[in-house]
């Protein structure tokens, strides 16, 4: 029984941990930091990048005003 509790444990651990590293930090010309959930999505007819910001908010950023974009 404490086997597979543990196993259970270690198995969500896991998974909440993977589910963190997918964040992302983008870096924009004018300075600013923008902190996104998960990996945002290039348009590449528009140039638009969408991404979930920290609040859960649906944003859109020309790609242009992007300077860098890093994974943390």
């Amino acid at each position: 029984m404490k086997k597979s509790i543990m196993i259970c444990s270690a198995i969500l651990l896991a998974g909440f941990l993977s589910g963190c590293a997918s964040d992302y930090v983008m870096a924009t010309k004018d300075g600013r930091m923008i902190l996104t959930k998960g990996k945002p999505e290039v348009d590449k007819t528009t140039g638009m990048i969408s991404y979930t910001d920290e609040q859960g908010n649906e944003m859109q950023i020309n790609g242009n005003d992007v300077s860098q974009m890093i994974q943390r």
